[in-house]
C-alpha cells in the first residue's frame, strides 16, 4: 500500500470523493504502459483513479499528450449513453491534473478477457458480443458532426497509435515503408465514427451482461475499421501464446468479425471490411517490429511467422478478413 501524491489527494477531497483529513489507502493497479491507476479506499468507499503518463512505459521513446485523459472520459460518457452496461461509471474528472475517478469493478466478478484467453477460455459468443457492442457505438456516432468536433484528436491518435505502430514498423521494413506510410495517412484522413483506439483483450472485462470496455485514451473520430482490425489482431496473436487453444482463438476471430460486420449498417459491409483487411497485416507486423511489441511473442521463430504472413499481405492487401485468417492458420499449422 502507498499514498498518492498531494495534488491527486487534494483533488479527491475537492471532488467530494474523500473527506478532508480522513484516512485513505491507495493501492497501485496494473496501468499498462500509458497510465497510473490506483484503487482508492476511504470512508468505507472504494473506487479507481486513473492518471495519464506523458512518457509511456516502453523501451523506445514514446510520448503522448496527457490531455488524452479527458478524451477517455468523453468516450466513456458517450459510449455509456449508447451501451450503459459496457463501461464503468465516471465519478469525477479534472482535466488540469489529467486524472479521473470511476467505479472500481471487482476482478472476481469482472475478469480481464486477456486472462481468460491466456487460460484457454476462448468463448466465441463473448467475442461476438465484443464485436456487436463496438459496432453499436460506431453506428450511433457515425456521420455525426457534433461527435467529430468533440473528438478532433488527430494529433493524439497519430502519436499514440499510427506512429508507434504503422510508422515505426515502416522504419524497420524500408521496402514496405511506402505502403505503411500511405496506410497511416489514409487512416488518419478517414472520418466516419467514434473510435476507441485500443480494443484489446487487456482492456475488456468479462461479465454475464457482456463486455466492459476500459482504457479509451486513444479516443478519436475517424475510421471504425481500426477498432475492428486492432481487436482481431489479438485473436491471431494469441495463437502463438497458447498454441493448444488456437482453434478456439480463430473461432473467436470469426465470431467477432462476423458479428461486427453484420451490424455495420452505416456503410457498405465490403468497404469497411476492405479497410480492416488492409490495416490488420500492418498491425500484426507492428506487434513484433513496432514500438509496442507483444510481450509474449519472444522467440525468433514466432516473430518470423508473423513476418512471413504479414509482409506479403501488406505489399498486396486482401479485401476480406477471411483471407488473412486463412493465411495465418496455414502458417501456424505447419
Amino acid at each position: 500500500m502507498e499514498t498518492i501524491d498531494r495534488e491527486l489527494a487534494a483533488w479527491l477531497v475537492r471532488a467530494g470523493l474523500v473527506e478532508e483529513g480522513a484516512p485513505m489507502v491507495a493501492e497501485p493497479l496494473t496501468g499498462g504502459v500509458a497510465s497510473d491507476i490506483w484503487r482508492i479506499e476511504a470512508g468505507g468507499r472504494r473506487f479507481a483513479v486513473k492518471r495519464a503518463l506523458a512518457k509511456l512505459r516502453v523501451a523506445r521513446d514514446w510520448r503522448a499528450p496527457v490531455s488524452r485523459n479527458g478524451n477517455e472520459v468523453e468516450w466513456l460518457l458517450t459510449a455509456g449513453r449508447i451501451a450503459p452496461d459496457a463501461v464503468p461509471h465516471i465519478l469525477a474528472h479534472d482535466a488540469g491534473i489529467g486524472a479521473f475517478a470511476m467505479d472500481y469493478l471487482k476482478p472476481e466478478d469482472h475478469p480481464v478477457w486477456k486472462a481468460e484467453l491466456r487460460a484457454g477460455r476462448a468463448d466465441p459468443a463473448f467475442a461476438a458480443a465484443v464485436g456487436r457492442t463496438i459496432a453499436a457505438i460506431h453506428a450511433a456516432t457515425a456521420h455525426s458532426a457534433e461527435c467529430a468536433a468533440r473528438f478532433d484528436t488527430d494529433a493524439i491518435f497519430h502519436s499514440i497509435r499510427l506512429e508507434p505502430y504503422l510508422e515505426a514498423t515502416a522504419e524497420a521494413h524500408p521496402d514496405l515503408a511506402p505502403a505503411l506510410m500511405a496506410l497511416s495517412r489514409e487512416t488518419l484522413a478517414t472520418k466516419i465514427a467514434l473510435v476507441h483506439g485500443d480494443v484489446s483483450p487487456k482492456n475488456i472485462l468479462v461479465r454475464p451482461k457482456g463486455p466492459v470496455f476500459l482504457d479509451a485514451e486513444c479516443a478519436w473520430y475517424g475510421d471504425p475499421a481500426f477498432d475492428l482490425a486492432f481487436c482481431l489482431n489479438h485473436m491471431l496473436l494469441k495463437c502463438l501464446w497458447v498454441p493448444a487453444s488456437r482453434a478456439a482463438y480463430l473461432a473467436c476471430f470469426d465470431a467477432l468479425a462476423g458479428a461486427y460486420l453484420d451490424a455495420a449498417r452505416w456503410e457498405p459491409r465490403e468497404k469497411i471490411e476492405a479497410r480492416a483487411a488492409r490495416l490488420l497485416p500492418g498491425l500484426l507486423l507492428a506487434r513484433v517490429d513496432g514500438k509496442s511489441p507483444a510481450e509474449y511473442i519472444t522467440s525468433d521463430e514466432d516473430k518470423a511467422r508473423v513476418r512471413r504472413v504479414a509482409r506479403p499481405l501488406i505489399a498486396t492487401p486482401p479485401t476480406t478478413l477471411a483471407a488473412i485468417r486463412d493465411a495465418w492458420e496455414e502458417e501456424i499449422s505447419q
